[in-house]
């Protein structure tokens, strides 16, 4: 009886380590063997998928930003989507059209131009400005304090905005019949829907979804700006700014630090973390043909008033401003210097009473500023291939 108790226990132990094997083989090949040979005809998809993920670095994390998780089949259906030209009336753009991945996510044309050579209406805005979608974006995911999409702020979530995109006869000029019949007809989309979604099924709600969860799996934090910040966490450099300096940055980026932090921070963020406004204005001009934000609320409070974006990446963003009116950072700083103009909305910031500030930033200042928005710069997000073109 006792050899027969042995028997049976050795015989589920090799049960047992069949199973982990049958796991370990399951875990291995990701794609079914046809689907992964089907998909290789078109995507260089690896064939474990990449992992969306974000690990933001500590100096953020402790100031309480954290993304929330990505479903990574749903972002590998979105990154395919979102470099797919099918989604375009003439065949011709995607949405990497005018946010490409060497310029972090932005275009560098004034307005980028859509089917047919279209032209649009404002500047592409940089998805590389951004630290982490996933972090503070979108309502859906974070109630009123998300922050939303678009220039005018009129879009709540990456779903919402990239099915106004895909829609708008300026950029791809799609029906949302021509979205589904676009996708169903690309072979390679049928396993990467059932890998995402559980069937093949393709409608507007998902693609957008799909292209969504993407976008927000797009974040840089791996600067030199955040390197260095890692490095002094704890000295409460944020909160201080004559123990501000970084021990890896040169005089000039310091000295442009400090400027920045003394000028522009408290719209731009000191820590490139998360803007501390939605919208404001910053005196582009004394009245505006492109009402902003008014144009979606109404409200004379809007008018004039645009996203206020990050600054990351920004020496790889020109042109500037909601219209890509300034060609270079130098012309920036210029406007800030001694080109605001006078606007009843006129941020509070950028005015004493009815008299719009003059920093009066002398050539050293307009240089270090410079010295320090280049290392802003997360090269890393240039090329990370979980971010790529897909298509062969």
């Amino acid at each position: 009886m006792k050899k027969l108790h042995v028997v049976l226990t050795l015989f589920g132990a090799m049960l047992l380590a069949a199973a982990c094997n049958k796991k370990s083989d399951f875990n291995y090949y990701y794609y079914e063997p046809a689907d992964y040979a089907l998909i290789s005809q078109y995507l260089n998809l690896p064939d474990k998928p990449d992992n969306y993920l974000s690990e933001l670095p500590k100096h953020l994390t402790s100031l309480g930003l954290a993304p929330r998780p990505v479903q990574q089949d749903k972002a590998i259906l979105g990154r395919v989507l979102f470099y797919d030209t099918h989604l375009s009336k003439d065949g011709k753009v995607s949405c990497a059209s005018c946010h490409k991945q060497e310029l972090a996510f932005s275009d560098d044309t004034p307005v980028s131009r859509g089917v047919f050579d279209r032209a649009g209406d404002r500047n592409s805005i940089a998805l590389g400005s951004v630290l982490s979608f996933a972090a503070y974006y979108g309502t859906d995911l974070f109630g009123p304090s998300g922050i939303p999409f678009f220039w005018d702020n009129r879009a709540n979530t990456a779903s919402e905005q990239n099915l106004s995109s895909m829609t708008n006869p300026k950029e791809m000029d799609m029906s949302h019949a021509d979205i589904t019949n676009a996708v169903q007809a690309q072979p390679y989309y049928e396993p990467l829907f059932r890998m995402a979604y559980g069937d093949g099924q393709v409608t507007p709600a998902r693609v957008s979804e799909a292209i969504g969860e993407f976008v927000n799996a797009i974040g840089s934090y791996r600067s030199k700006f955040d390197q260095e910040a890692e490095k002094a966490i704890g000295y409460n450099v944020y909160s201080n700014i004559e123990l501000s300096n970084f021990s890896g940055f040169s005089q000039a980026e310091n000295r442009g630090k400090k400027l920045y932090l003394d000028n522009c921070a408290s719209c731009h963020s000191t820590t490139q973390g998360r803007p501390p406004k939605m919208k404001a204005n910053n005196g582009l001009d004394a009245s505006y043909p492109d009402a902003g934000v008014g144009g979606i609320t109404n409200q004379a409070a809007d008018m004039g008033m645009f996203k206020v974006p990050l600054l990351r990446n920004i020496a790889l963003t020109a042109p500037y401003m909601h219209d890509g009116r300034f060609a270079t950072l130098e012309q920036v700083i210029d406007h800030y210097s001694s080109g605001i103009q006078f606007h009843p909305n006129l941020s509070s910031e950028l005015r004493v009473g009815n008299t719009p500030l003059k920093l009066n930033f002398t050539a050293q200042d307009k240089s270090d500023l410079v010295a320090f928005l280049n290392t802003l710069t997360d090269e890393q997000l240039l090329t990370e291939k979980r971010y790529a073109n897909p298509f062969k």
